[in-house]
């Protein structure tokens, strides 16, 4: 039996409004266990999100509730309906999604929840799962700069590898270059162990990683060995004119301003740039700024470059890791209003 949705802690942004009963009819009752999940875990997950409760008979789905927590469970229903009627899986992850994606006022009024975009790739089409990826995914196929700025677990360096993917399987450029600045080592790898690969490994594994979710690892091997794929750390990057490339540089929070510029400025006849990293994770020496921070306030409004801004509700990984970020969000501003108190009461 799914616990009573009255006795879990509702999602504030859903106030008590006028009761309204909505039926749902499905009309193929083999993928009805698909949709609801095991021992109706699905619908457990919605009823508790929303503040509602689902009762299901034969091929038809009761929703009774307030009148906006009503409609947005009729659309996630309805949603991941659609994703099983085309073949797609539907687990839990994709519950979630379909539930980040009702949820919330709608950003962008050009990106309606049944038209957003995908990213096709070869290992089949990559969707979002957050309007905010949605908007970001229009944005790569829209603009040659974009800058993706969010917590970790937000999908930012994962869709942007996905986009130069489908862009070099479409003969759309030539090659694509993944760029980090290895600040752990403070861009000096001469000390450690090994040739120049084995250096830098360590520091781009997350690129890698992308790399092998959209392609088949003998094409990945095939490609860098051609150039066709170029993984390399920023510091390698100077003095260079990057031509027809879809580049990306990840982890851009931990770059200096002079880095930035010098990244930024690599741009040639037929690139495309994106720019990702958390703003709230820097880890340069204290009292250097980010170039990361510097270059969002400097180039904000200019034209050709997209500025795609994620938030905590926003994470796309484990419900857990969301509420970590979250967590460690409010740790933050306590600790900030902490320091501010005090230096008032110096005043």
């Amino acid at each position: 039996m799914r616990p009573d949705p009255r006795a879990l802690p509702r999602n504030p942004a859903f106030a008590p409004d006028a009761p309204r009963t909505v039926t749902v009819t499905f009309d193929d009752n083999a993928l009805l266990p698909l949709l609801y999940g095991e021992h109706d875990r699905h619908l457990a997950r919605i009823e508790q999100r929303l503040g509602v409760r689902i009762a299901s008979r034969g091929n038809r789905a009761t929703i009774s509730g307030g009148a906006e927590g009503t409609g947005l469970a009729e659309s996630v229903l309805r949603a991941l309906w659609q994703r099983l009627e085309k073949g797609e899986v539907t687990g839990m992850a994709d519950v979630e999604a379909a539930l980040r994606m009702a949820d919330g006022p709608v950003e962008d009024p050009r990106l309606p929840l049944a038209d957003m975009p995908a990213i096709r790739t070869r290992k089949g089409a990559i969707a979002a799962r957050s309007r905010a990826q949605g908007a970001y995914m229009d944005m790569l196929q829209r603009h040659e700069m974009v800058f993706g700025v969010g917590p970790a677990g937000t999908g930012k360096t994962y869709l942007a590898v996905a986009q130069g993917v489908a862009l070099l399987m479409a003969n759309q450029v030539d090659k694509i270059i993944l760029s980090r600045p290895a600040v752990e080592a403070g861009e000096r790898l001469g000390f450690l162990p090994g040739d120049m690969k084995e250096k830098v490994d360590p520091y781009l594994r997350p690129l890698y990683d992308a790399l092998h979710d959209m392609m088949p690892a003998d094409q990945v091997a095939r490609r860098l060995v051609s150039g066709e794929i170029e993984i390399a750390p920023l510091a390698f990057m100077r003095g260079r004119t990057l031509a027809h490339a879809f580049a990306i540089l990840d982890e851009a929070q931990n770059t200096t301003p002079a880095q930035m510029k010098m990244f930024l400025t690599r741009m040639g006849e037929g690139t495309r740039m994106v720019i990702t990293g958390d703003p709230s994770q820097v880890d340069l020496p204290p009292g250097q700024k980010s170039g990361l921070v510097e270059a969002l306030s400097i180039l904000d409004g200019v034209e050709g470059i997209g500025i795609t801004r994620f938030a905590e509700n926003d994470v796309v990984r484990h419900p857990l890791v969301g509420r970590i970020v979250s967590a460690y969000g409010r740790a933050e501003q306590a600790a900030a209003d902490g320091r501010a108190a005090r230096a008032r009461l110096k005043e």
